[in-house]
C-alpha cells in the first residue's frame, strides 16, 4: 500500500505512522518529497485491508494500493526519477554516464593503461572484472582479490570511481571494500540470497537483466535489493536470448522506454554484450542513447586480439575515443549531457 501524507507533516507524525505500519507486520519505506511524504508499506498482501485504516489519520491525505508486484520499484510509489550518486558522478541525472574499462583485469599495467585512457575520452566511471563467471570451468575466471586492489589502484590514480561484479554472498564485503558499485552479472539476476546480501551492503548495485528474463522478473529481482533497504539500484540491459544467431544476444532497446514507464531506477545498456561484436557497439550505443538510456557499460581493451575474455566485442581505446564523440552528439539531439 502506498500512505501518502499530507503537505506540513511533521516528522514526528511520519514516525508515528511508520510505527502504526510496523506495528501491524508491514515495513515501511519512507520516500522524503519537496511537498509531501509518501510511505509504501511493504508486507504480505493478504493482510493489507489492515492499512486502509490508516486514512482515518489526520496527517494522512490517502491510502491506495500498489498495483504491480514489485512495489519499491514502481512509479506508483515514487514518480520522480531515482538519481544513484557515486562520489561526484550522478546516474539517471541529466549527464549521460559511461562506464569503460576491460572485461578481465589482466595486469596491473592493463587496467592502469586502459583506466587513464578512457577517462581522457571521457568515461566517469572504470570498469573491470576481477572475478568472472564463464560458462566454461576452463576458461580464465579473473584475477580475483588481486584483481580487485588493481582496480582500488587504479581507482586512486586516475579517480575513476569502480564497477566489478559480486558473485557470491561471502565476497559482497571484500568486493564492495575495493568497488564503488556492486554489479550483478545476468547469471545471478535470480540468485536471491545474493540479491539479499548486496541489499544490506549499502554500495550502489548494477543489476544486468538476465538472458531469458522479463522485465517483470527482472525488476522483481531489483525488489529484493530495494526491499532489503538499499535504494541504490541501477538497471542494465545486456541482451536477451532469442533465435537470432548473427549477433551474441539480441539487445533489447525496447527495454529502455518500457522500464521508463514502469519503474524510477536508472537504465543503462550495455552494448558489447548485446552484440558481442566490436563493431555494432557504437551505433547500438548511439541507439541507446536515443532511446533514453541514462548510461552505458562499455567494454575496452588495449589489445582485444590478445583479451583473456572477451575481445571480440571489446573496442580499443581510439576506437572507444571516437564513439564518444558521436554519442556526445546523440545526447545533445535528446538535450542530455555526456
Amino acid at each position: 500500500m502506498i500512505i501518502v501524507l499530507k503537505s506540513g507533516a511533521s516528522d514526528a507524525d511520519v514516525a508515528d505512522v511508520e510505527g502504526r505500519i510496523r506495528a501491524m507486520g508491514y515495513t515501511p519505506h519512507t520516500i522524503h518529497g519537496e511537498l509531501r511524504n509518501v510511505i509504501g508499506a511493504i508486507g504480505d498482501d493478504r493482510g493489507k485491508e489492515r492499512l486502509r485504516s490508516l486514512a482515518s489519520l489526520e496527517c494522512v491525505e490517502s491510502v491506495t494500493p500498489i498495483l504491480q508486484p514489485f512495489k519499491l520499484a514502481s512509479r506508483e510509489v515514487k514518480r520522480g526519477n531515482t538519481q544513484v550518486r557515486v562520489g561526484n558522478v550522478v546516474v539517471g541525472g541529466r549527464e549521460i554516464v559511461v562506464m569503460a574499462g576491460p572485461c578481465s583485469v589482466e595486469s596491473r599495467f592493463q587496467v592502469l593503461d586502459v583506466a587513464h585512457r578512457v577517462k581522457a575520452a571521457g568515461a566517469r566511471v572504470l570498469r573491470g572484472g576481477a572475478f568472472k563467471p564463464r560458462t566454461s570451468p576452463y576458461a580464465f575466471q579473473g584475477l580475483e582479490e588481486e584483481g580487485l586492489k588493481l582496480l582500488a589502484e587504479a581507482r586512486r590514480e586516475t579517480g575513476l570511481p569502480v564497477i566489478t561484479e559480486v558473485m557470491e554472498p561471502d565476497k559482497v564485503d571484500v568486493v564492495a571494500e575495493h568497488s564503488d558499485i556492486l554489479q550483478i552479472g545476468a547469471r545471478n539476476v535470480q540468485n536471491f540470497s545474493l540479491l539479499r546480501r548486496v541489499g544490506e551492503a549499502g554500495k550502489p548495485v548494477l543489476l544486468k537483466r538476465g538472458m531469458s528474463t522479463s522485465i517483470q522478473e527482472w525488476l522483481l529481482s531489483a525488489e529484493y535489493v530495494l526491499a532489503g533497504g538499499n535504494p541504490n539500484v541501477i538497471l542494465c540491459e545486456r541482451g536477451i536470448r532469442t533465435f537470432e544467431t548473427a549477433t551474441r544476444f539480441t539487445l533489447d532497446l525496447n527495454a529502455v522506454p518500457v522500464l521508463k514507464k514502469l519503474t524510477h531506477l536508472p537504465v543503462v545498456v550495455d552494448p558489447s554484450h548485446g552484440t558481442g561484436h566490436w563493431e555494432y557497439v557504437e551505433s547500438m550505443a548511439m541507439a541507446a542513447v536515443a532511446a533514453g538510456a541514462d548510461g552505458l557499460l562499455i567494454e575496452v581493451h588495449p589489445k582485444p586480439e590478445e583479451a583473456l575474455s572477451d575481445g571480440p566485442q571489446s573496442l580499443k581505446p581510439d576506437k572507444f575515443a571516437a564513439l564518444m564523440g558521436r554519442v556526445r552528439k546523440i545526447a545533445l539531439a535528446v538535450d542530455r549531457d555526456l
